[in-house]
């Protein structure tokens, strides 16, 4: 049965390849190979298949080919978002950059017309001072004037006495015509210079009272644009204070004990701001100095917390094109592990990417450690600490001490890694927070 179905299939292939033969001659003998039907069938189809497989690898290749080509464009069309993205927040940054000059501006210009102020506010002391002498001057010559007439009336008394004794009258009618002339005379002259002195005064209590009423306008209209400059004062340093508080407050952080630790360490040139005092009797103090006792406490606020901004890590770790992965929180983990915590922000960028600090700090960590691969630990002021994980190579040592800025290591996929990303931390006394409160945080003031 077999050799039948042979015989017949080898009998249908003879129709469509006949038998062949080849033949191979050399010098001394002629040989030949004679190629059956079946083996030239097998030898078509062979090359059929070969054929066939060369057309399908080429499809396959062309439409990897224009599928990459798609991605390119896709990739290019992401960067140009980024890039606009990127464009649209360094023109927001620019803007607010320009709002905090403004305000500075107006800051410098409200200190001046404080100083302009205090100085007219001094002058008006002066001169309050020079009345206060001038009228006490007259007073003193008026007692003098008072007290020369009655030495006078004494020894006038102290002759009539004597004469008296003498002559057993204390005056002749000649002597009393004289002395009722002399007497006229003196009292004729007292009296023109109480006059004199008595229009003097008058004048000079008219003078006063109109340089009083003069200093009291002054006064008043100088308590008028001091109140006005006062509460463009409170209203810059409330405009400026409350990004600085909603910024600390977001990043999960007490301003109050922020400023506390910054005062605590602080070293810089000239210290923190001192209270004004003007009052030197041990009075109340006046309005005006609790008002700006009050601004420049505010003033000393502001000052900590840019000490403390750039003590904290307000700052992008990667400075150019990445996409977000993965955020901070549970979630199902790469690896098949079931749902784990994932204790910071993933994200993604070309391979060897610069990575840089986010504040200023010294190295603790400069190594692998197991699932982060190769990572960079710095310790910052405020019991804060950054990690940066997943790194191709790490460019510092432990015991370094970092700006912000600075560039630490470059992005890699080492470790328990899927992809090429950065795996970036922030740690407050030990436990993880979310570092896009940080990064959000930042957009309200830088």
């Amino acid at each position: 049965m077999l050799t039948r179905l042979a015989y017949r299939i080898n009998t249908t292939l003879e129709r469509y390849f006949p038998e062949q033969r080849l033949f191979l001659k050399s010098d001394t003998e002629t040989r030949f190979i004679r190629l059956r039907p079946a083996t030239q069938a097998i030898a078509i189809a062979g090359g059929s298949l070969a054929v066939g497989w060369m057309i399908l690898a080429t499809a396959i290749i062309l439409m990897d080919s224009i599928s990459a080509g798609s991605g390119r464009d896709q990739a290019l069309r992401q960067q140009a978002l980024y890039e606009q993205r990127l464009n649209a927040l360094s023109q927001d940054r620019d803007a607010r950059a320009d709002e905090a000059a403004g305000a500075q501006e107006r800051f410098n210009l409200a200190l001046q017309q404080v100083a302009e102020m205090q100085a007219r506010l001094l002058a008006s002391e002066d001169s309050r001072r020079e009345l206060e002498t001038g009228i006490d001057v007259i007073q003193n010559t008026l007692r003098r004037t008072i007290k020369e007439r009655d030495e006078a009336r004494a020894k006038v008394d102290e002759a009539n006495v004597a004469l008296a004794s003498q002559t057993g009258t204390p005056r002749t009618e000649a002597g009393r015509a004289r002395d009722a002339l002399e007497t006229l005379d003196i009292l004729s002259d007292a009296l023109a210079n109480t006059a004199q002195e008595r229009d003097l005064m008058e004048g000079a209590a008219e003078k006063a009272a109109e340089r009083a009423d003069t200093i009291m306008a002054e006064k008043k209209a100088l308590q008028t644009r001091n109140n006005e400059i006062f509460t463009k004062l409170e209203e810059a340093v409330t405009v400026s204070m409350e990004p600085l508080d909603k910024m600390f407050r977001e990043a999960g952080m007490s301003p109050d004990d922020l400023l506390d630790a910054v005062r605590r360490g602080y070293s810089g040139a000239g210290g923190p701001l001192t209270p004004l005092q003007l009052s030197t009797k041990g009075s109340d103090a006046h309005a005006d100095e609790v008002r700006a006792n009050a601004i420049l406490s505010g003033l000393d606020r502001m000052n900590l917390y840019r000490l403390a901004a750039f003590k904290a890590p307000f700052a992008m770790p990667v400075n150019g094109a990445f996409r977000w992965t993965s955020g901070f929180g549970y979630r199902r983990d790469p690896k098949g592990a079931g749902t784990r915590m994932h204790e910071g922000t993933d994200m993604a960028g070309a391979y060897g990417m610069p990575i840089y600090a986010t504040a200023d700090g010294v190295v603790t960590h400069a190594g692998w450690d197991s699932g982060y691969g190769r990572l960079v630990k710095i310790k910052h002021e405020f019991g804060l600490e950054t990690r940066y994980a997943h790194l191709s190579a790490i460019r510092v040592n432990v015991g370094d001490r970092v700006s912000r800025g600075e560039r630490v290591g470059d992005m890699g996929n080492s470790g328990r890694s899927t992809g090429t990303h950065l795996h970036y931390e922030i740690r407050i006394g030990g436990r993880a927070v979310n570092p896009m409160t940080f990064i959000k945080a930042a957009n309200h003031v830088f």
